[in-house]
């Protein structure tokens, strides 16, 4: 049976249609994308393990943390084995993160569910974040950006499924709990069976995913298209890089730089979205935005992270990718600085300033995939994307940190003001200009890094070939 996981079974027929892929991609990347919807269940596990929000967001770090860290391990793992098969770990290691932190918070272990929800879940969405890409860049040589982004949106979508399941799930289980009252929280039984449907749900719905992934055979590519047009682009080249030579380059580490500013300014705002928006609107104690709304503006985010996640890598496709990132970068900072000043005088440009603010974020992780291969090639490109979002390791634990602290030390939930959240937002104007710098210093990749075409290791399509 798990000899059908192999790559060399995934290999598609004559006359496959490549608009099948990006299906299987979505439906691993819809559901890994629940941990976008943290926060709507964040207060809950607060008053269970009686714990701060640092405490508390600990969980979504250490999931990012291990996000990045298996797929900059698994990344080469993932290339030579094949999506498939990578996908079935995946949706193995995400399923059983729930059920370990389940377990963790049925016996009120804090530690069980930075093991499960945290480690293994986040083993679990590294390495299902990156399954389909480098295949989906293979699909699509001709718009990388589109593929991407038609994936990649899921991650981003992932959210908008969770946000609303989530309450409905723990309004379900537990009938003395108000999804419309600020005040009430779900208990540790609703909450451990929340964690035991969604781990068992999202198994299955991956399973569609693994079933259906193709790769395509040796040289094949789109009717029409012409590869030598590739080249007539900036900053795109039609050499390749290996893995172990992208992390040697100036460009692999500016780009770094790029992706860790850009998630880091988005990040803060995702995992604290929902208690955010009541924050900003609170009056004499008493916030006048409704529970069952600031979960709906979770949700509102995930449609603006998605969107922007196929628009703006779409976009790229036709302006480049440095320019976009001088886009999600330099407006960017207008946009947390206006948010800081008067994102509490109306809740409509709250709620714009904070949806174009997490389209660009959202965009940023969907272009980068292009941006590596347009300058490392398409040789190990799955392998270097794992390698660079050890990135998003890093900002998912800045990020949260940045938000958690400042919040912290200002006081308890369900007493902050905006007042409280404008030193975190200034600082994120610093990172992102950081990372409008660092995305203007990057030049195409030195000829010595190529990899020499007589010499040149072959694929894995050209290894399962021979």
């Amino acid at each position: 049976m798990l000899s059908a996981l192999d790559r060399r079974h995934t290999v598609a027929p004559p006359g496959y249609s490549r608009w099948l892929i990006p299906p299987a991609a979505l439906s691993v990347h819809l559901c890994i994308g629940q941990a976008y919807a943290t926060s709507v269940y964040k207060n809950s596990l607060i008053a269970h393990f009686d714990a701060s929000q640092t405490a508390i967001g600990v969980i979504f770090s250490i999931a990012i943390v291990m996000l990045g860290l298996s797929a900059a391990v698994g990344g080469t793992w993932v290339e030579h084995n094949g999506p498939r098969k990578a996908m079935f770990v995946s949706a193995c290691f995400w399923a059983t993160g729930f059920l370990v932190g389940a377990l963790g918070i049925a016996t009120e272990q804090l530690w069980l569910v930075y093991l499960g929800y945290g480690v293994l879940g986040g083993i679990g969405l590294g390495i299902g974040y990156i399954s389909p890409v480098s295949t989906l860049i293979k699909w699509f040589p001709d718009r990388p950006g589109l593929a991407t982004g038609l994936a990649i949106m899921g991650f981003g979508g992932g959210a908008l499924v969770a946000s609303p399941l989530s309450r409905q799930l723990l309004s379900f289980y537990d009938s003395s709990y108000d999804p419309t009252n600020a005040k009430s929280v779900a208990s540790g039984g609703a909450l451990v069976a929340l964690f035991l449907t969604l781990g068992i749900g999202y198994f299955v719905v991956m399973m569609f995913g693994v079933f259906n992934v193709r790769v395509p055979a040796e040289g094949w590519k789109p009717a029409g298209w012409d590869p030598s047009t590739v080249a007539a682009k900036p900053l795109v080249t039609t050499a390749n890089v290996s893995a172990g030579n992208a992390i040697k380059t100036r460009s692999f580490w500016l780009l770094w730089v790029v992706l860790f500013c850009n998630v880091t300014a988005g990040i803060g705002i995702l995992e604290q979205a929902s208690p955010m928006i009541q924050d900003f609107f609170r009056e004499n104690g008493t916030s006048t935005v409704a529970v069952a709304a600031a979960s709906g503006f979770v949700g509102l985010l995930s449609l603006f992270n998605m969107a922007g996640r196929f628009a703006w890598s779409s976009t790229s496709d036709l302006i480049g990718r440095k320019p976009i990132y001088m886009v999600y970068l330099g407006v960017g900072m207008v946009l947390y600085a206006l948010l800081a000043v008067a994102g509490h005088t109306a809740t409509a440009l709250f709620v714009l300033l904070a949806g174009l603010l997490l389209s660009f974020y959202g965009g940023g992780f969907a272009t980068v995939p292009a941006y590596l291969r347009d300058l490392f090639g398409t040789f190990e490109v799955g392998a270097i994307h794992g390698r660079l979002l050890t990135a998003w390791s890093a900002a998912g634990v800045a990020g949260p940190l940045i938000i958690n602290g400042f919040l912290d030390a200002q006081g308890k939930p369900g007493s902050l003001t905006a007042e409280a959240y404008r030193p975190a937002l200034f600082t994120m104007v610093g990172v992102l200009a950081i990372g409008f710098v660092a995305n203007l210093l990057i030049k195409p990749v030195p000829e010595k890094y190529h990899q020499p075409a007589a010499n040149a290791e072959p694929t894995p399509e050209e290894s399962v070939a021979r």
